[in-house]
C-alpha cells in the first residue's frame, strides 16, 4: 500500500461517511483510496474518478456501470460494490477492501506459475467470470490488474467499469478500450463483444501464468493488435515443456481466433477445467504399466440442437498398450531347443565364413579404398575454412567456387557443397564450394500510398519478409489514414526509390495515423482532450504573439524538425500571447519619405487623413509629416492602423 500526504483527498470526509487513509493505487480513470466507513465502521475500498474526467459523459457513464454491474453480482469471486455516488466535484465508487496483491504483482515476482497455481487461480477466476455471464454480463477488460489475490486467500475479479450486457455486443467506440495484450480478434477486427471475449482474455492469462510471458509482443499497441487478429496462439509448453497436454490444449480452445470454435461461456469452461483437474490427478496416481494415453478432443463452443447439458464434455479415448500373452508347453518348448541344437553345426560353419567376409568388406569401406566420407553441412563458414575442413577427410576441392544467391546465407559465406551436405562419396572425390552472393535481387515497387493490408500481401506475394515488429504509425496530413508513408529495409534504409531488393529480406511500413488533430484556436484543455483521443499527450510549449490567435488560446502544435509524430507522443503546443503592442515611431517633422519607411518597418498600416491634400503632396519633394494618429509614443497592437496628415515645408 502507498500513501501520498500531498493528496488533496487523504483525510477528507466524502459524503460525510467515507473517512479517506491512504492511497491504494492509480489508474487511467480512477484512483482507490483505503477509508473507513464511519457508519457501518469497517474499512472500504473507495473509488474515486479523476477530476479532470468528472465532466466527461463517456467516463462518467462507465463509472456508473461498474457500479451496476458489479451490484448485480452477489459471488465469493466477484469485488462487492457497497455504494456509488458524487460529493461535490468527487464521483465516487465503494467497494469491499481486499488486503494483497494483484496477478499481475505475482507474475512479475515469479513469472511461471506451476500447474496447479494457475489452475487454482483459473478455477477462481471462471467460478466469478460464470456468475457474471449467468446474469448477462461480459466484463470486457479481463487482464492480470484486474484478479485480486487477498492475503487471506481469496481471489476475486473487480474492475467491471467496460462491462456491458451479453446481449448488447456491439462495443461501437469503446472497443479498444480494454488492455491490448487481452482483447480478443473479434474486438480488433470488429469491435464486437460477448461472452467468449471474456474466455479468450482468460486463455491469455492462463498462458501467461503457465509460459511466464504473453504470446504476442510488440513496440506498438497496433502490432499487438494485428497478430490477436491473424495469428493462432502458441502452445505454453513451446516455452515451458512442464506444462501438461491437457492444459495446452485448454489453451487452444480458449484462445481460437474463431469464436465458434471457443468455449460459450465461462461456466463451460469451468466445467472442463474440473476434468482436466480430475484427469491430472488420475494420471499422477497412475502407474507406468496403467498409464493411459488421453486425446483430448476440444468440443464446439456452439452446443449440438439435441444437447440438453449446459455443459459440453471433452471426448476422451483411451489407449491401452495390450498384447497377447503367449503361453507354451514344456514339450513344445523341449522340440524347440532341440531342432535349434540339430541347426547349429552348420550354422557355425557359416557365421565363420560370414565373419571373414564382413571383416574384409568392413575394412574395405571402412578405411580401405572403398571408404565413404560424409559431407558435413558447411553453410555459414568462410571458404578457407571450409577448404580446409574437406581436405582433412580426404576430399579434393575445386578452387573455382560457383557463386549462388542465397537469402539466408551471408555474402562471400558458404551456402552448400555440390555434392550437397550430407552425401556419401569416395575418398579423393573432387567437392565444389558453392558461396553466396547474397540474396537475389527482386523487382520492388512503390508501396507508398497503398492501405497497409495491400502493401503487406504485396510483399509476401513478391518474396520479401514482411517485419511487422518493427512497422510504426506517424501522423502526416499528406497521407491518408492507414496508407503506406515509406517502407523500410531490415537496416533502416528507405527503400522507397530503390527499384531492386533482396530475396526474402525484412520489409518494414510507416503507415499514417491521419493528419494532426486542428488545434489552433482552442484552450489548451481543449486541444488536450482532442490530442488524448488521437493517443497524443499534450503539454505547454511557447509562448508567442499572434494578431489572429486569442490570448491564451493554441497557435498550434511544435512539430520537431528531425522526428516525426507518432501515436502515443507527447506534444507541444505554442500559445497564444495575444498581438504584440508596440509604441507609434514619433516621424512628426519627418519627410514624408523618411517617415514612410520609418512606419512601415515597424509593421504598421498606412493611411493618409482625409483632407483632400495629405495623399495629394505625399509626392512632393517638400512632404513633411504634420501629426499622426495615434499620436507618438502611443502603444497599440502591431499592424495597426496610423493615419498621418501632411503638409509642404
Amino acid at each position: 500500500m502507498s500513501t501520498n500526504s500531498t493528496d488533496p483527498l487523504i483525510g477528507r470526509l466524502i459524503d460525510g461517511r467515507y473517512q479517506v487513509r491512504s492511497r491504494i493505487a492509480r489508474g487511467g480513470m480512477a484512483t482507490v483510496y483505503l477509508a473507513t466507513d464511519l457508519r457501518l465502521e469497517r474499512r472500504v475500498a473507495i473509488k474515486v474518478m479523476h477530476g479532470h474526467l468528472a465532466d466527461d459523459s463517456q467516463y462518467k457513464a462507465r463509472f456508473i456501470q461498474e457500479a451496476r454491474s458489479a451490484a448485480r453480482l452477489a459471488h465469493p469471486n466477484v469485488v462487492n460494490v457497497y455504494d456509488q455516488g458524487q460529493d461535490g466535484d468527487t464521483a465516487y465508487l465503494v467497494m469491499e477492501y481486499l488486503p494483497g496483491i494483484t496477478l499481475r504483482d505475482l507474475l512479475q515476482e515469479h513469472k511461471v506459475l506451476t500447474t496447479v497455481q494457475a489452475m487454482d487461480i483459473m478455477e477462481a477466476i471462471l467460478s466469478g467470470l460464470a456468475a457474471a455471464h449467468k446474469n448477462g454480463i461480459v466484463h470486457r477488460d479481463l487482464k492480470p490488474e484486474n484478479v485480486l489475490l487477498a492475503d487471506d486467500g481469496r481471489i476475486k475479479i473487480g474492475d467491471f467499469g467496460l462491462a456491458r450486457a451479453a446481449s448488447a455486443n456491439t462495443a461501437t467506440g469503446n472497443a479498444l478500450l480494454g488492455t491490448i495484450a487481452y482483447l480478443s480478434p473479434e474486438l480488433v477486427t470488429r469491435g464486437v463483444a460477448d461472452t467468449r471475449s471474456d474466455i479468450y482474455a482468460v486463455g491469455i492469462m492462463l498462458y501467461e501464468m503457465l509460459a511466464g510471458e504473453q504470446p504476442f509482443k510488440g513496440e506498438q499497441a497496433f502490432q499487438i493488435a494485428h497478430q490477436h487478429a491473424n495469428d493462432t496462439v502458441p502452445m505454453p509448453s513451446t516455452k515451458n515443456p512442464r506444462v501438461p497436454a491437457e492444459l495446452d490444449e485448454l489453451v487452444l480452445w480458449a484462445t481460437a481466433r474463431d469464436p465458434d470454435q471457443r468455449p460459450r461461456d465461462a461456466k463451460t469452461m469451468l466445467d472442463q477445467l474440473h476434468e482436466t483437474e480430475a484427469a491430472l490427478r488420475h494420471e499422477d496416481t497412475s502407474t507406468a504399466a496403467t498409464a493411459v494415453q488421453r486425446t483430448v478432443v476440444m468440443p464446439s463452443a456452439v452446443a449440438s440442437a439435441s444437447s440438453t447439458a449446459e455443459t459440453q464434455i471433452f471426448a476422451a479415448k483411451a489407449r491401452h498398450r495390450t498384447g497377447p500373452i503367449l503361453t507354451e508347453s514344456a514339450a513344445t518348448l523341449s522340440n524347440k531347443a532341440e531342432r535349434r541344437r540339430s541347426k547349429g553345426f552348420w550354422l557355425f560353419g557359416l557365421v565363420i565364413l560370414l565373419a571373414a567376409l564382413a571383416g574384409g568388406t568392413g575394412w574395405y569401406f571402412g578405411s580401405g579404398p572403398g571408404a565413404r566420407i560424409g559431407i558435413p553441412d558447411l553453410a555459414g563458414q568462410s571458404p578457407t575454412d571450409a577448404t580446409a575442413a574437406l581436405v582433412k577427410l580426404g576430399l579434393t576441392v575445386d578452387p573455382t567456387v560457383v557463386p549462388t544467391d542465397s537469402p539466408t546465407v551471408p555474402k562471400d559465406a558458404v551456402v552448400n557443397t555440390d555434392p550437397p551436405a550430407g552425401s556419401l562419396i569416395v575418398r579423393d572425390t573432387v567437392v565444389k564450394l558453392l558461396v553466396s552472393t547474397g540474396p537475389k535481387l527482386l523487382d520492388l515497387p512503390d508501396l507508398r500510398g497503398l492501405p497497409e493490408q495491400q502493401a503487406i500481401d504485396r510483399i509476401k506475394t513478391l518474396d520479401f519478409s514482411y517485419d511487422g515488429t518493427k512497422s510504426t504509425q506517424q501522423f502526416d496530413g499528406k497521407a491518408p489514414l492507414g496508407t503506406v508513408i515509406a517502407a523500410l529495409g531490415a537496416d533502416g534504409t528507405d527503400l522507397s526509390t530503390v527499384k531492386q531488393y533482396g530475396q526474402q529480406q525484412k520489409i518494414s511500413l510507416v503507415i499514417s495515423a491521419g493528419p494532426l488533430p486542428a488545434v489552433a484556436g482552442l484552450s489548451f484543455d481543449e486541444a488536450s482532450k482532442l490530442l488524448q483521443a488521437s493517443g497524443l499527450t499534450a503539454t505547454k510549449g511557447v509562448d508567442a504573439f499572434s494578431a489572429d490567435v486569442p490570448k491564451d488560446a493554441v497557435i498550434g502544435i511544435e512539430t520537431p524538425k528531425d522526428k516525426p509524430i507518432r501515436p502515443n507522443d507527447t506534444v507541444r503546443l505554442t500559445m497564444s500571447r495575444g498581438p504584440e503592442q508596440v509604441a507609434v515611431p514619433d516621424v512628426v517633422g519627418a519627410p514624408w519619405s523618411e517617415a514612410s519607411k520609418t512606419l512601415t518597418n515597424a509593421g504598421f498600416t498606412i493611411k493618409f487623413k482625409n483632407d483632400g491634400v495629405s495623399q495629394n503632396i505625399s509626392g512632393l519633394p517638400g512632404a513633411r509629416v504634420r501629426a499622426t494618429n495615434p499620436p507618438a509614443a502611443t502603444i497599440v497592437d502591431k499592424g495597426s492602423t496610423v493615419t498621418v496628415t501632411l503638409g509642404i515645408n
